[in-house]
């Protein structure tokens, strides 16, 4: 005789299997040993329900037709196999860094948790660090727009709200040399390429950036001076506060003068505290 599947409503209002709802588990977490960690990436905190990680500017996070391996995606996958091929350990998409973005990346362990977390995308806080080429107008502003994308995937503003979506862009000049500036960038809506597409369109491309910015300009950027810096969101558990950081890239402080921060890993902290 088969056991009937329990379901409840979601926060959404959507039908979730038993499968779907959040496990409660007892047991104390032990991470899986460094010798399963992979290159590339740097966990930043892990227990039974999320996994957040420092990406590597060039890693993408999922795969695409012609990578299927070399990817954060794949690559936690068997991290949290811990070496057994066999074992039903996984882990689920969140959220996205484009492949020459480096810095904080959400994954869920379970289904319940992906739910969670995807339901409450809108209330995520998302700081970002860039070198642009350049300075600012103002120390300070919000950039905003529409954006919309054309035949090759390439973003742009329109100033239709009925041809493009509305792109917020929140930032603040750090630091400023001759030829670059340092800005700390407020999230507020998350288009594709909104920074970048913001940025370029501000006179200040992000140095690296070899589809947006000015062509001749970045020969010798190895990389996009662009990176997740930290994030913050409620826990799918616990409903605590949390914020994550990932310190900026050595070649990024290195580009604007300043002292690199310290090691990545760490205890995330208590938003708020």
């Amino acid at each position: 005789m088969r056991t009937p599947l329990t379901a409840c409503r979601g926060m959404s209002g959507e039908l979730l299997l038993k499968s779907h709802m959040m496990p409660n588990t007892k047991k104390p977490f032990k991470p899986a040993p460094r010798r399963f960690h992979p290159k590339g990436i740097t966990v930043l905190f892990e227990d039974h329900d999320i996994l957040v990680v420092d990406k590597s500017s060039g890693l993408l996070t999922v795969s695409t037709e012609q990578e299927k391996e070399h990817t954060a995606y794949f690559l936690l996958n068997e991290y949290v196999k811990k070496g057994n091929q066999k074992s039903k350990n996984r882990i689920f998409i969140v959220h996205r860094l484009d492949r020459d973005t480096s810095g904080v990346l959400v994954f869920a362990k379970h289904a319940a948790a992906k739910v969670y977390l995807q339901e409450e995308w809108k209330n995520f806080e998302k700081t970002y660090h860039a070198v642009v080429h350049g300075a600012m107008s103002e120390s300070e502003g919000l950039i905003t727009s529409y954006l919309t994308e054309n035949s090759i995937h390439r973003m742009y503003s329109v100033k239709s709200e009925a041809k493009g979506k509305l792109a917020q862009t929140r930032y603040r000049v750090i630091k400023a040399t001759d030829h670059y500036s340092l800005l700390e960038i407020g999230l507020l809506t998350g288009r594709k390429n909104q920074i970048r597409v913001h940025l370029a369109e501000a006179g200040c491309p992000v140095v690296g950036d070899k589809v947006y910015g000015e062509k001749g300009t970045d020969r010798g950027a190895k990389r996009l001076m662009l990176h997740a810096s930290s994030i913050t969101f409620n826990h799918p558990h616990s409903k605590e506060r949390m914020t994550f950081t990932a310190p900026l890239p050595p070649i990024m402080s290195h580009l604007v003068k300043i002292k690199p921060e310290g090691s990545a890993a760490g205890t995330p902290r208590r938003a708020g505290s």
